[in-house]
């Protein structure tokens, strides 16, 4: 079994954007949530939202905190796709949160997601609304 859970992050990528294109295609809004540490999932999005004309919003959830973060994961319920705990030192975890790809043509935001979400929330909502 441990072995189809590593193996279902590929196959779920591929699927994840087949339905963007269908729920595009059909004129509704999508929401990508997923860590962009590729500039292909930057590209993809901003084609997609070019070929239906839809607006490309880009908001960076950052938490700092690599023991609250593996908290969140491990007390989360945890669907088969997704990540668990992050086996990470603590010293590498900024590089990571650093090398995040963003559009370098658009206005990005971010947020501090160590912050309660009602502090942030309304500015996300404006953001992606404008």
């Amino acid at each position: 079994m441990m072995f189809f859970v590593q193996m279902s992050g590929f196959p779920a990528y591929h699927i994840e954007w087949s339905l963007i294109d269908f729920y595009l295609v059909q004129g509704h809004s999508v929401i990508l949530d997923s860590p962009c540490l590729y500039e292909e999932l930057v590209e993809k999005g901003l084609a997609l939202a070019e070929k239906y004309n839809a607006k490309y919003k880009y908001v960076e959830c950052v938490l700092n905190d690599i023991h609250e973060l593996n908290h969140r994961l491990k007390n989360r319920k945890r669907m088969i796709t997704q990540i668990g705990p992050v086996n990470i030192p603590e010293e590498k975890w900024q590089e990571v949160i650093n090398r995040a790809k963003k559009p370098v043509q658009l206005e990005c935001m971010k947020v501090d997601t160590s912050q309660p979400i009602d502090q942030y929330i309304g500015d996300v909502l404006l953001y992606i609304r404008n």
